[in-house]
């Protein structure tokens, strides 16, 4: 039976918010402030879950949907809410996990980072899986809270040349000797070409690598392939194996990669991303500072061109390598020094063992970096950096490791803000500084 709710805000699946005497209900489709026909579609014993049938009284930031895809594919959960209402959503969440969970709160909010809200997909991780009933290949995002890949012919966050390819996947994959074998293909677009990763479950054939390599002649894109593990990756022609890289024009770099290594989704948003960080450390020509989980060199290379040394950590050693040589690619290897470790698992006296560092830029995976706020605030007053900017994926863990800074360590939380890296999804970054 329909029932009408009142929605009072969303989380972070973007589903609205009611009480249904005290009772939370999530209603699928639904945006705060409205009031809408909705059906009971699961019970638990703390919360029901409810998908809106009709819209009583909209929200002013609704908007329509652009993608034909939206509500079936998981890609996305917020095309209905308009852009800057995420932020404002994803702002909100940051400021309740740093009061909630760390029990600080920044002396000042930053404004939110925006980018484009569409076509700014730059890696993406397409499932494919071959229907017998349909008799083809469907290649997209899975859909939303099911397993299976949602019948796409577009969409519209991958980059518009990426999203043209995805019927023509279709048929190359149909078109391969054992279309049942691929079960994903990575995309990597770069700013001077697009790499496609196909991993195969079994031996390709020679006819089909020619419809690979005409495919890639037809779409202008270079193919990549991983029949096994990690270690396996290899291109498929010798010479793209060093034409994949984004550019930092404002520092003047070249940053190479490979297509199953970690760079941001959005490079318009990371630029300003690393732009607004350095600019937040606050760094001086003659600072000493450390780039903790630093990856690719994401940090690190930009760093050093407006300082005298940075030591970049990272516990890959892979990312680690290729981080040392863009550095000496871009001539800042003497201003730079990398090692590899294990951040998970260090302490007070391993960081005192490093020297003395002025600024502290740290930019975990989603696990945070417990250990290292943890040896920071072990540190004699003498002994702290100046300034530490944190750069995060997820609020919580963020808000967890800014209450051991600032409760344990003495730090104030000068500043806080979101980063719009991925619209239309409920995917929180987020920047913090602390001195």
């Amino acid at each position: 039976m329909s029932e009408v709710f009142h929605i009072e805000s969303l989380d972070l699946e973007a589903r609205g918010i009611a009480r249904r005497d005290g009772k939370v209900v999530f209603v699928e489709g639904a945006l705060p402030g409205e009031k809408v026909l909705a059906g009971i579609t699961r019970r638990k014993s703390s919360f029901d879950v409810a998908r809106a049938e009709k819209v009583l009284v909209p929200s002013s930031q609704r908007a329509k949907p652009l993608c034909p895809s939206f509500g079936l594919c998981g890609g996305c959960a917020m095309q209905h809410l308009e852009p800057a209402a995420q932020v404002a959503i994803k702002q909100r969440v940051l400021e309740d996990a740093l009061a909630h969970i760390g029990k600080v709160a920044p002396a000042c909010i930053l404004p939110p980072l925006h980018g484009p809200t569409w076509g700014y997909r730059h890696r993406a991780r397409l499932s494919v899986r071959y229907v017998n009933k349909k008799g083809t290949a469907l290649v997209g995002f899975r859909e939303r809270r099911g397993s299976y890949v949602a019948d796409m012919k577009e969409c519209l966050v991958l980059p518009p040349h990426v999203s043209a390819m995805l019927v023509p996947l279709r048929a190359l994959i149909g078109a391969l000797s054992d279309p049942r074998s691929i079960p994903q293909i990575e995309v990597a677009v770069g700013d001077a070409t697009t790499a496609l990763l196909l991993r195969h479950m079994a031996p390709l054939t020679p006819a089909d690598i020619d419809l690979l390599k005409t495919f890639g002649q037809e779409h202008g894109v270079s193919w990549w392939l991983q029949p096994k593990g990690p270690e396996t990756v290899r291109p498929l022609r010798d010479e793209d194996a060093e034409t994949l890289s984004y550019l930092l024009p404002e520092f003047g770099l070249r940053m190479p990669y490979r297509p199953t290594d970690f760079t941001q989704v959005n490079q318009a948003i990371n630029r300003t991303l690393i732009s607004r960080a350095l600019s937040l450390l606050g760094i001086e020509p003659d600072d000493r500072v450390a780039d903790l989980f630093c990856g690719l060199g994401n940090f690190t290379l930009p760093l050093a061109t407006r300082t005298r040394a940075v030591v970049g950590i990272e516990g890959s050693k892979p990312l680690v390598d290729r981080a040392h040589d863009a550095a000496r690619q871009n001539g800042l290897g003497e201003r730079t020094s990398f090692a590899v470790l294990n951040l998970f698992e260090v302490d007070v006296q391993w960081l005192r063992d490093l020297g003395y560092f002025d600024r502290v830029l740290i930019d975990p995976p989603r696990e945070g970096a417990e250990a290292v706020a943890r040896a920071l605030a072990a540190l004699a007053p003498r002994e702290r950096p100046k300034r530490i900017v944190y750069v995060s994926c997820n609020p919580a863990t963020l808000a967890r490791d800014a209450g051991i800074l600032v409760n344990e360590g003495g730090y104030r939380m000068q500043a806080a803000g979101a980063i719009n890296m991925f619209p239309h999804t409920g995917h929180v970054e987020s920047i913090a500084v602390f001195e």
